[in-house]
C-alpha cells in the first residue's frame, strides 16, 4: 500500500474521532476541579471536529493537485467521514444535543448511498451517482450544524446580542437531515435505470 500525504490526512481524520468522542468522557471530577470546565471541553471537542473536517476538504485538494489518488485513498476517504459525522452525531445523541429521529436518518442515508454507490460500481455504473451539487450542499450545512451543536454554549457578541448557538445548530441539523432525503431520492432516481433492469 502506498501513502502519500492526502491518505495520511485520511488517517489522522480517523485517529481524532476517538480524541473528540472521548473528550466528553472525561472524568468528572476533573471537571469540578475546573482542570477542564464544561465549557472548555465543549471548545477542545469542536477545534478537533473542525479540524478533522478540513483535512476532509485538505486531503481531496491536495490528491487532485499533486495527482496523489488511489484506489485505497478512493476508499478510505469516505469511510472516515462516515465515521466522523456518526461518532459525533451518535454522541450528540447521547448528550441530548440532537434527536434521535435526525440521526438516524443521516447515518441511515450514509449507509443507504454508500451501499448503493458500491452496488453501482460493480455494475460499472459508478458515474452515475458520483457526488452531485446537493449532497456537498448537505454535507456543508451538515458540518456546520455539528460544529454549533459541539460547542453548545451561547456566544456573546456585546453591543450585538448573543449569538444562540444551539438554536441555529438545531435548525441547521434538521435543515441537513431534509437535503439528506433530498439528497438520496436524487442518487436513487439516478440509479433507477439500473435497477429497473434487476
Amino acid at each position: 500500500m502506498k501513502v502519500n500525504i492526502p491518505t495520511m490526512l485520511t488517517w489522522l481524520r480517523i485517529l481524532l474521532i476517538p480524541i473528540f468522542v472521548g473528550a466528553f468522557y472525561w472524568p468528572e471530577n476533573l471537571h469540578k476541579l475546573s482542570a477542564m470546565p464544561s465549557h472548555e471541553v465543549n471548545i477542545f471537542i469542536t477545534v478537533v471536529f473542525a479540524i478533522a473536517a478540513f483535512t476532509d476538504w485538505l486531503d481531496g485538494y491536495l490528491a487532485r493537485r499533486w495527482h496523489q489518488t488511489s484506489a485505497f485513498g478512493a476508499f478510505l476517504d469516505p469511510v472516515a467521514d462516515k465515521l466522523m459525522v456518526a461518532a459525533a452525531l451518535i454522541v450528540l445523541v447521547e448528550f441530548g444535543r440532537v434527536g434521535a429521529i435526525v440521526a438516524l436518518i443521516i447515518i441511515g442515508r450514509e449507509i443507504a448511498v454508500s451501499a448503493l454507490r458500491e452496488w453501482m460500481a460493480g455494475e460499472g455504473q459508478s458515474s452515475s451517482v458520483g457526488v452531485a451539487m446537493i449532497g456537498k450542499v448537505k454535507t456543508a450545512v451538515q458540518m456546520v450544524a455539528i460544529l454549533f451543536l459541539l460547542f453548545w454554549d451561547d456566544v456573546d457578541l456585546g453591543e450585538w446580542g448573543v449569538f444562540p448557538t444551539q438554536l441555529f445548530g438545531h435548525i441547521l441539523i434538521v435543515i441537513a437531515a431534509f437535503l439528506t432525503l433530498l439528497s438520496m431520492a436524487y442518487y436513487l432516481k439516478a440509479a433507477l435505470p439500473k435497477l429497473k433492469g434487476q
